[in-house]
């Protein structure tokens, strides 16, 4: 339960904005399994010919095995009602590899089926469960549907991630003959994101990041990049190039003292935060933060501490793109407020809902604005309004509360 501050806050606040509503049922998909790591099904995929070779892999690989096909259907739009195509794939077991308790699945589906715009889920449910959130939903952009190469890790999976750690082997995998390969490296001192509240005018404007270094590799060759940083890679021939970031050894968990203190930037003053990192002990001076703001009691301190930093990882799997995850608009209400409670997309936008125990929501709209370094990026549509809500938030970390109401 949050506190009844917030919840006092967030109903004058909607009902001045005209945002109070009672919870109902919503005819809209609801997106929201998405944004459960542990839960998601994550896909990639590479152009073969005419064909798209689709790579899933299923956290939960006991779902293959319970008589469900493999049901694919394709989208006009996220907010289609019914599907352009649908088709459904059979005796699994030869299309199927076990990776522990995961499995992985690939299959294809021709090329000209697809068209940029469109979406495409993928299940291995009972018809009446195929498309909901839980489901694999893959935009399909001019970008995939040319990509002949596929990012590997050092045995041949694909890596389905953004980024690969400092010193870690990974490979591209060409479809045809191998092709070589230079990897550019560029300026990534990116900023956290602002708060919801804050002026658009103020946010950073795009800019050109000059490139600081190039590596070139051979046709076939494994890769390894020896420096942290966002980097280009650009396969001979291939019409666009792949954003890749090289993190620290331990992401997207964060370890070290500065990477503890950084996230801190959501609930802190400049002035706490150069304190945290001045101190003799910087580690220890962020344990005795979070028991402070547990009024000494340990318990909870350790549970703030497993919820913030618990989210910071999570952000940082589901939104590392050209920046960690934790520094995006989406990871930052992700880290401050949690999982949505419901997101709903379309081609324009997702919409984020916040529900309280009220039947009042709280709503952020976030609208894409990809790059080749992150096809899959969206800003938050900020509004002076978010205000009360975001402080609310914030007051509800700074008092131990988040800990003691399980939000």
């Amino acid at each position: 339960m949050r506190t009844l501050l917030h919840c006092l806050l967030l109903n004058t606040l909607l009902f001045l904005t005209g945002g109070l509503q009672p919870l109902a049922a919503d005819p809209r998909r609801d997106f929201a399994g998405q944004y459960q790591p542990q839960r998601r099904i994550l896909a990639e995929t590479r152009r073969e010919g005419d064909s798209l070779r689709i790579y899933l892999r299923f956290p939960d690989g006991s779902v293959l095995q319970r008589g469900n096909p493999l049901r694919v259907a394709a989208w006009a739009s996220f907010e289609a009602k019914r599907p352009v195509w649908r088709q459904e794939l059979r005796q699994l077991a030869n299309r199927t590899r076990l990776d522990k308790s995961a499995a992985w699945v690939e299959f294809c589906v021709a090329a000209a089926s697809l068209q940029p715009g469109q979406v495409l889920s993928m299940a291995c449910a009972p018809p009446d469960e195929a498309d909901a959130s839980e489901a694999a939903w893959l935009p399909i952009t001019k970008e995939r549907l040319g990509r002949t190469f596929l990012v590997t890790d050092s045995v041949g999976d694909p890596l389905l991630r953004r980024y690969v750690r400092l010193n870690e082997p990974f490979m591209l995998d060409c479809y045809g003959p191998e092709r070589p390969l230079v990897a550019k490296r560029y300026d990534s001192g990116f900023n956290a994101a602002l708060p919801p509240m804050a002026n658009p005018a103020a946010q950073p404007v795009s800019r050109t990041l000059p490139a600081r270094d190039s590596v070139f590799f051979r046709a076939g060759q494994r890769l390894l990049l020896p420096q942290a940083g966002l980097y280009m890679l650009r396969v001979d021939g291939a019409p666009s190039g792949y954003g890749l970031l090289v993190t620290d050894p331990d992401f997207p968990e964060l370890t070290t003292a500065d990477e503890l203190i950084q996230p801190l930037i959501y609930l802190t003053t400049s002035a706490e935060r150069k304190k945290l990192y001045d101190a003799p002990e910087p580690k220890r001076a962020v344990d005795q933060f979070w028991l402070r703001v547990a009024g000494d009691n340990q318990g909870v301190a350790r549970q703030l501490i497993r919820t913030y930093y618990g989210r910071v990882t999570a952000a940082n799997q589901l939104f590392t793109a050209h920046k960690p995850g934790w520094m995006t608009d989406r990871g930052m209400l992700y880290v401050a407020l949690g999982a949505p409670d419901a997101v709903y997309r379309t081609a324009a936008e997702e919409r984020w809902v916040y529900r309280d125990a009220d039947g009042s929501n709280g709503t952020y709209t976030f609208r894409p604005k990809p790059s080749t370094f992150a096809p899959e990026h969206y800003e938050l549509v900020r509004r002076p309004e978010y205000e009360m809500l975001w402080y609310a938030a914030v007051e509800q970390w700074r008092k131990g509360l988040t800990a003691r109401s399980g939000r």
